[in-house]
């Protein structure tokens, strides 16, 4: 194994096309990842759905049918591969070629490449990008952890927590570019919701609260549910929102660091919320419910508040708390801790110890 470089091929999410932000945080991730990953030197291919970008790296489009997000599927829901597949497209193309590189990594939350993982002659890596929400994925994923260990990684320790096997995962946390985020030491008098608009994401409870404080709410993200938008438009027809729209990482920040502060009003344990240390990167202060990985980021009255979940009233006595947050604060956190680097070296090294293990089985 030459540590100096190595080939990659980097697998993405089956559910959309890289660029438009239908894959959810898993984008954001895999970009960060593999342009550090380039940086150091490593040879990197990126599978993804046809139409998708591969930000100047180069890049396999595979065409077929977009799988399913788990995350609108209830935890008893059977597997389900659509015909002409684009997640078997994926592994196929990835069997086809898995000789030509050093070992393959998945970024995809879904059941078909940890079953195909033992049929591999060359080293699998998976980053989960979610936590326990489907028996069958539970299932499967142990099965990996088990037969190849240390080969599973997650976000956090709130989401290695969802599963029974969560002691066995390697947690990698997560990074940004904090050079493509700009510092903003004086916002202007509005909140930001960031995200997909759908209903896990709660979108609902940080209206609700714009609405009691009549503080405007700014919401940026992929409208992935319009029936679920409509709704929270017919709840609330006064309250002071204003839907922007998806943004490129540059376009996002300028917005963001305006603010006040962003809410984080999950339903469900996010993996990790790259949104929470997008926003410390402008030096915008986080609210966020108590639950899953943007608990272990925002540090209580210095980088934001953390809510007791699903309680708009918590949401409203926080807002009332941002003047007291230090926006530098915020921003060195973000520098201390999250940076694409930090994140890289632990992804680095991650790959390095799959692959002598593997070197040490065959």
């Amino acid at each position: 194994m030459n540590k100096n470089s190595l080939k990659l091929l980097l697998i993405s999410s089956p559910v959309g096309p890289l660029g438009p932000g239908l894959t959810g945080g898993v984008e954001l991730t895999l970009r960060n990842v593999a342009s550090d990953l380039v940086r150091r030197g490593h040879q990197v291919t990126i599978v993804a759905t046809q139409g998708s970008t591969g930000w100047g790296m180069p890049l396999v489009e595979i065409s077929g049918t977009v799988q399913t997000s788990a995350q609108t599927q209830a935890r008893d829901t059977p597997i389900i591969i659509p015909p002409a597949s684009v997640l078997a497209g994926f592994w196929d193309y990835a069997r086809q070629v898995q000789f030509d590189y050093d070992l393959i990594v998945n970024f995809a939350y879904d059941w078909l490449p940890f079953y195909v993982t033992p049929f591999f002659s060359r080293p699998v890596a998976h980053l989960v990008s979610m936590g326990s929400i489907s028996e069958a994925m539970d299932e499967i994923i142990e099965q990996v952890v088990m037969a190849f260990p240390g080969t599973v990684a997650v976000h956090s320790h709130a989401q290695a927590a969802t599963f029974t096997f969560g002691d066995r995962c390697r947690c990698l946390g997560n990074g940004i570019d904090l050079s493509c985020y700009n510092f903003c030491p004086e916002p202007e008098p509005w909140l930001a919701w960031m995200g997909r608009i759908s209903p896990e994401k709660g979108l609902e409870d940080a209206v609700a609260a714009s609405h009691k404080t009549g503080i405007p709410l700014k919401i940026m993200g992929v409208l992935q549910n319009q029936d679920y938008w409509q709704q929270i438009l017919r709840d609330y027809p006064k309250a002071p929102i204003d839907y922007l729209g998806f943004f490129s990482t540059s376009e996002l920040q300028e917005h963001l660091r305006q603010c006040r502060g962003l809410l984080m009003t999950p339903r469900w344990v996010e993996a990790f919320g790259n949104v929470a240390i997008e926003a410390l990167a402008c030096g915008v202060p986080v609210i966020a419910y108590r639950r899953g990985g943007p608990a272990e980021i925002v540090e209580e009255g210095k980088t934001g508040f953390l809510v007791e979940p699903d309680s708009v009233a918590g949401l409203v006595e926080a807002i009332n708390g941002l003047d007291r947050i230090n926006r530098y604060t915020c921003r060195q956190q973000a520098e201390a801790k999250y940076s694409t680097q930090a994140m890289c070296d632990r992804v680095e090294q991650w790959l390095y110890t799959i692959l002598m293990e593997w070197e040490k089985r065959t």
